[in-house]
C-alpha cells in the first residue's frame, strides 16, 4: 500500500530532529580537532595519606652501666654480696617470693634487682615478669639494647639468679597486679612482696640495731603471723591487714587472703587511679595498711654510673696490693676475668664513707626525679629497635599509653562519682560502685596531669 502524502509531513519533525544532532556532534568534532586522542586516558589522581611530620633523633647508645657483669662468665665472677647483708645460708621457713614488674628501660630494672640482691634478698626468691608484648624475643636475644624492651634475659637468670615470667601479651598495671596475686594463689602463697622497677634500695648501714633490708622485711612477714598480731587487747578484738607499705607502695607486702577477698585490682582501671580505688576499697573492708620501714628506698630516673658501688667494695692500698701479688692468689679471683677487679679492691666496712657517699648520690637521683616536670620521662630514653620482633614506634606507643590512662582515669572518676584519690573521704562505701551520681568536684575544674 503506498503512503499518502499527509502521512508523509507525520516524518519531518524526526528528519529534523536528526539534521540537528548531526550537526551538534560536528561542531564538537571540530572543536577538539587538533587535540591528541589518548587511547588509554589515565584514571584520575587518588588521594593517598597525609603523612605527619616526625623529626625523631635516635638516642644515643645506651652505656653500660654494670662492666663488671658484662664480662662476667658466671655468678663467682661478680663481686661478693656485703657480708653484712648476706641471706642466712639456709632459707627462712618464711616465703619471701618478690615480684618486679618490667615494661622498659632495661637500666633501671637492672639496677633494682641488683640492690634487692645486695641487700640480703635471695636471687632465687626475686622474680622478674617481662610485660614487654614481645613474647620470646627477650629470651631468645632478638631485641638490640636500644630497643625500649629489651633486658638481658641471660644476664638476669644465668649471673645474677633470679627468675623471669613472661607475660604473654602487654598488661596494663592493674592487670600485672592480678598476675602477681594469681601467681601466689596458685602456688598456695599466703603472702607475696613485689616492687616498682624505677627503684633502688639500701639497707640502714648506719643504725646501730643494724639489719639487712631482707632481715627486716622478713621480721614483718614473721610479725604478721603472730596469733595476736593487730589484737586489741581492751576489746579482743582482732583486726585484718590488707598490705604492709614500705615508703608506699615502692615495695609492699600483700596479704593474699584479703586481696582475693575485695576481688583483685579493677582491670577497668588500668594505671593511674586503680591504686587510690585498690586502697580505698581495702580501707572501706576495715582491712588495714600498715607501714613499715625495712631500709632506704630511693624513687630514681636514672642508674647509678657504675652498679659496683652497691656491692660495697673500696680500692686496697698500695702496700696491700703488694702484698697481695707477694701471696699465692686465691682461686676466687686467679681465673676470673675481673681478677684485676678483685687482686685491686677489697671488702669495705658497714657504715663507712663510701656508705654516706652512696646514700648521697641515691637521694640526689631521687631529688632529681622529683625536680623532673615529667617525673616517668626515663620511659623515654629508647627509641630504637625499628625491624625487630614485635617492634611497636615507640612515640605512638607512649601517645596510646596516655590515651589509655586518660581513659582509665574517666572510668574511675565515673565508677565512685568522684574526682580524686581520697575515695572514701567522699562518703561513699563498698558496694556504691557504679550507684551514685556526681559530688562536687565534678563542679571543679579539673587540671589533668600527664604522666610521663
Amino acid at each position: 500500500m503506498g503512503i499518502s502524502l499527509r502521512s508523509r509531513w507525520v516524518f519531518l519533525p524526526l528528519i529534523l530532529a536528526l539534521g540537528a544532532l548531526s550537526l551538534y556532534i560536528l561542531r564538537l568534532s571540530l572543536v577538539h580537532e587538533g587535540q591528541p586522542v589518548l587511547e588509554n586516558p589515565a584514571p584520575p589522581e587518588k588521594k593517598g595519606p597525609i603523612y605527619k611530620e616526625v623529626h625523631r633523633e635516635i638516642a644515643p647508645p645506651l652505656p653500660e652501666y654494670f662492666p663488671l657483669a658484662a664480662k662476667a662468665k658466671s655468678p663467682a665472677d661478680l663481686p661478693p654480696i656485703p657480708s653484712w647483708n648476706k641471706p642466712p645460708e639456709v632459707h627462712v621457713p618464711e616465703s619471701t617470693r618478690l615480684y618486679i614488674g618490667f615494661t622498659r628501660f632495661w637500666p633501671l630494672l637492672q639496677q633494682v634487682v641488683v640492690s634487692y640482691i645486695t641487700a640480703g634478698w635471695p636471687p632465687e626468691d626475686i622474680y622478674v615478669v617481662e610485660n614487654t608484648g614481645t613474647m620470646d624475643a627477650n629470651k631468645r636475644g632478638l631485641l638490640t639494647i636500644q630497643n625500649p624492651f629489651y633486658l638481658d634475659y641471660q644476664r638476669l637468670t644465668k649471673l645474677f639468679g633470679v627468675n623471669i615470667i613472661t607475660t604473654s601479651s602487654l598488661q596494663t598495671f592493674a592487670q600485672l597486679q592480678n598476675l602477681y596475686l594469681s601467681e601466689a594463689i596458685n602456688n598456695n602463697l599466703t603472702h607475696y612482696f613485689w616492687s616498682h622497677m624505677d627503684v633502688a634500695v639500701h639497707p640502714h648501714e648506719d643504725k646501730e640495731d643494724f639489719k639487712s633490708l631482707y632481715m627486716r622485711a622478713v621480721d614483718v612477714v614473721r610479725e604478721t603471723l603472730q596469733p595476736d598480731y593487730l589484737l586489741d587487747k581492751e576489746t579482743g578484738k582482732k583486726g585484718k591487714w590488707g598490705q604492709q607499705f614500705f615508703a608506699y607502695d615502692w615495695l609492699t607486702m600483700v596479704n593474699v587472703e584479703t586481696f582475693a577477698d575485695i576481688g583483685g585490682w579493677d582491670t577497668m582501671v588500668g594505671y593511674y587511679g586503680t591504686d587510690c580505688d585498690m586502697y580505698s576499697r581495702l580501707s572501706m573492708n576495715d582491712y588495714q595498711q600498715p607501714i613499715q620501714d625495712a631500709g632506704m628506698i630511693y624513687d630514681v630516673t636514672t642508674s647509678l654510673e657504675d652498679l659496683e658501688i652497691l656491692y660495697r667494695r673500696r680500692p686496697k692500698s698500695e702496700k696491700r696490693i703488694r702484698d697481695h701479688f707477694d701471696s699465692k692468689p686465691d682461686n676466687s679471683s686467679a681465673t676470673s676475668p675481673n681478677s684485676a677487679y678483685f687482686d685491686s679492691t677489697e671488702p669495705d666496712t658497714r657504715n663507712s664513707t663510701r656508705f654516706h657517699d652512696l646514700k648521697a648520690t641515691l637521694e640526689q637521683i631521687q631529688q632529681d626525679k622529683r625536680d623532673d616536670k615529667y617525673r616517668n620521662s626515663w620511659q623515654l630514653r629508647q627509641n630504637g629497635g625499628e625491624g625487630e620482633p614485635y617492634y611497636y614506634d615507640p612515640d605512638g606507643f607512649e601517645k596510646a599509653l596516655q590515651m589509655t590512662i586518660e581513659v582509665g582515669t574517666k572510668i574511675n572518676e565515673e565508677k565512685w562519682g568522684h574526682r580524686g584519690c581520697d575515695i572514701k573521704k567522699a562518703g561513699v562505701k563498698e558496694g556504691d560502685q557504679w550507684k551514685v551520681e556526681h559530688d562536687e568536684t565534678f563542679d571543679k575544674r579539673k587540671v589533668r596531669r600527664r604522666w610521663f
